[in-house]
């Protein structure tokens, strides 16, 4: 998805496009991390508006994701929705050597080359955002049991769970001689 940046600034661009996961090599790369896999194609939609010297990029991103509950370990699928405003202004050329503080315009801001921007890794930017870093099937999950490996979101396993401190389970084996 690009906004051509003449057509931008005359009038307002609306464009809507739906990619295969495949599309985006960032999408890729947590696919073969085994972070997710994607379900449905993603969809986006962007709206492009010309302000005083940028591009207003407003947008929103859709799709779904298998992911592997990281209590109980169920695989599940997600819904994944992200609305976004990105700013884009054209690059200047002169490079920061020092740190330096930004605001928060500047937080969600890029800068383009040329005579157009290229949305594709944004858009792959706002996925990976959604998709979390330790999924959960639902709040409430129990987990497994760590005694024997049951899902205990099935139902109780049987086990006593209630002596063992696991902080403090390795001092159990150490024996000391008089």
């Amino acid at each position: 998805m690009k906004i051509e940046i003449e057509k931008v600034k005359k009038k307002q661009v609306d464009l809507s496009e739906v990619e295969p996961a495949s599309h985006f090599p960032a999408l890729m790369e947590m696919e073969k991390a085994g972070e997710c896999s994607f379900t449905t194609p993603v969809a986006a939609q962007v709206s492009a508006i010309w302000e005083y010297d940028h591009v207003r990029a407003t947008g929103k991103v859709e799709t779904a994701v298998k992911l592997t509950c990281s209590r109980c370990l169920a695989e599940y699928e997600s819904p994944i929705s992200s609305e976004f405003t990105i700013f884009y202004t054209e690059a200047k050329g002169d490079e920061l050597d020092e740190e330096v503080e930004l605001s928060d315009e500047e937080l969600i801001s890029a800068s383009y080359t040329g005579d157009e921007i290229d949305l594709a890794p944004e858009i792959a930017e706002q996925v990976m955002l959604e998709v979390p870093y330790k999924p959960l099937c639902k709040e409430s999950c129990l987990g497994l049991c760590p005694q024997c490996g049951a899902d205990l979101n099935a139902g109780e396993c049987g086990c006593d769970r209630g002596g063992i401190n696991l902080k403090m389970a390795a001092l159990k084996k150490i024996k000391i001689e008089k």
